[in-house]
């Protein structure tokens, strides 16, 4: 089997988050294939920079800041966002999955185009789509449509996230390569941490809606300049997507998720919810039949016997299951329950995304001398720990509660993101880095998707029943509804003066409350994982340059 899609080499949201310039000059070394695979290239000598070179850069980069703005953006304005379109809580978690799962069943699709199409034509495909997106979700005037709107995005996104790396290893040799990765790392961690204050600016400031806005002028510059000035390439060794893969995988994970966010809704018992989980069984185990069969899979299982690939896959959805999939939750609770406007959520969340920036620029260093399991296993063991520092919440608390657990569960995803993307591509031949790396960027996002609808429900059925059981009878499912509504205010303001003391103590008892199920839930996600991660990663598993 041939899968020889160095420019296939992706990142997500996930490995953005944490992944500072180390990282991506670690990460250079994977792209060297592409060269080997005879992908044409534009520049000229070996580390040499041109002019068509420095815009390649200029546009990979403004369309990495616009995704991952986008990522930690949305996350801080959701509860505005609920606010305005009158959403559900289901839909709010739709707004998060809807783009996660898209991402995940096409990023390695994408790649595959790339390769059979051309890197220059499919990246500015995914420009168009992804500004598309992001015009019809500002214009969205209900939550159904922003839902479908994210995924458009999704769609832009991962392509985006399939070819931009790929574009850098094609035009930029020797020196130069390192010093564009490392442009590339800087502008990554400047995104992170700019995401929550941005649009908790933007969000109180004018409106969710100029969180999507403002990708309209920068992806429209972005394509004029990507057809001017960056030169077309393709490989030789182009295979044809992997459709049926693709379609089984993303049938499959869409019927998961919609199970476990309507088993919060109806129950873990509901008829519907049963069936969801059957046909995703059904659905999942169709595609490994698929990818056994097919010449050319988007996802080689074989990969999986490889103790070190395995671990660091569990190690990337634990991660992203963990710590990020929580954020939304974190972020309900500062503005929906203690009342902070986008702005001030923003500025608090900052302490988690800062000290992950720190933590994995030291990260980057160290994992030339550290084994990444000592990197990866403790970065997980330390998100557990913040997680559970968060727990202990009541009716009383303030956001200083989270400051412990936001810095230790920072520096603990700053640990892990870089050694991380080096062990996904780390052992394997450097022809088979680009699936490698697709692959681990995949089980990131499945991560996020999984945990947020996971979470969801956890935090659902736990309002209704410490509402129920704080004397609200008949009315908890109600109230519940409410609080994941945003409606805490208007609901205390609905009842007699002399009740509104004692109603808003139940509902923030009950919200504080869930938050700790969800925190305690989290914790054993990200502990499962470092446990996981210092059996199975082993130093013998990497390839020897």
């Amino acid at each position: 089997m041939d899968n020889t899609k160095a420019d296939e080499t992706t990142r997500g949201p996930g490995d953005a988050v944490a992944d500072g310039p180390e990282a991506a000059e670690g990460s250079a070394a994977a792209e060297g294939p592409a060269d080997a695979a005879g992908v044409s290239a534009a520049a000229g000598s070996a580390g040499s920079i041109g002019r068509h070179n420095i815009w390649t850069l200029l546009v990979v980069c403004a369309a990495t800041f616009m995704l991952l703005l986008d990522v930690t953006i949305v996350t801080v304005a959701l509860p505005d966002i609920q606010h305005e379109l009158s959403a559900s809580f289901t839909a709010v978690q739709w707004v998060i999955d809807a783009y996660a799962l898209t991402l995940a069943a096409l990023l390695l699709v994408s790649g595959s185009l790339a390769d059979r199409f051309g890197l220059r034509l499919v990246f500015t495909v995914g420009l168009v789509v992804f500004t598309a997106g992001s015009a019809l979700c500002a214009g969205a005037q209900d939550a159904t449509m922003l839902v479908l709107s994210r995924a458009v995005q999704g769609i832009g996104g991962a392509i985006l996230f399939a070819t931009s790396l790929a574009l850098l290893a094609v035009n930029f040799h020797g020196k130069a390569r390192g010093m564009a990765f490392g442009v590339w790392g800087a502008v990554t961690g400047v995104a992170t941490s700019l995401g929550p204050i941005l649009g908790g600016a933007l969000t109180t400031g004018v409106s969710w809606r100029a969180i999507f806005w403002i990708n309209i002028p920068i992806g429209i510059i972005a394509v004029v300049a990507t057809l001017r000035y960056v030169t077309e390439s393709k490989s030789p060794h182009a295979t044809r997507p992997d459709w049926a893969g693709a379609t089984t995988f993303t049938a499959g994970l869409v019927v998961l998720v919609y199970g476990l966010i309507r088993a919060g809704q109806e129950g873990w018992t509901d008829g519907a919810v049963l069936g969801c989980f059957a046909a995703a069984v059904v659905l999942l185990a169709a595609f490994v039949v698929v990818e056994r069969r097919v010449d050319h899979p988007m996802f080689d299982l074989s990969l999986l016997r490889i103790p070190t690939f395995l671990g660091g896959s569990i190690a990337a959805f634990a991660m992203n299951g963990s710590l990020f999939a929580m954020f939304l939750y974190v972020v309900i609770y500062l503005q929906n329950g203690l009342g902070y406007s986008a702005l001030e959520t923003g500025v608090r969340m900052l302490l988690v995304s800062g000290m992950t920036l720190v933590a994995a620029t030291v990260a980057g260093r160290a994992s030339a001398h550290v084994s990444t399991k000592w990197l990866i296993g403790p970065g997980l063991a330390l998100v557990a720990v913040g997680l559970f520092l968060m727990m202990g919440l009541d009716a009383g608390s303030d956001w200083t509660h989270f400051i412990a657990g936001f810095l230790v569960a920072g520096l603990g995803a700053g640990l892990v993101n870089p050694p991380l993307a080096s062990t996904a591509i780390g052992v394997v031949a450097p022809q088979r880095s680009g699936m490698a790396s697709g692959i681990n960027n995949t089980c990131r996002q499945v991560g996020i998707a999984v945990g947020t609808a996971v979470y969801g429900t956890i935090f659902a059925t736990s309002m209704r029943g410490a509402l129920e059981g704080a004397g609200a009878t008949g009315q908890g499912a109600q109230l519940a509804d409410a609080v994941q509504h945003g409606s805490v205010a208007s609901i205390v303001g609905s009842v007699p003066p002399e009740q509104q003391a004692s109603l808003a103590n139940e509902l923030l008892a009950g919200f504080a409350g869930s938050m700790d199920h969800l925190l305690l839930t989290g914790g054993i996600v990200a502990l499962v994982g470092a446990v996981l991660a210092i059996v199975l990663i082993r130093s013998r598993d990497f390839v020897q340059a």
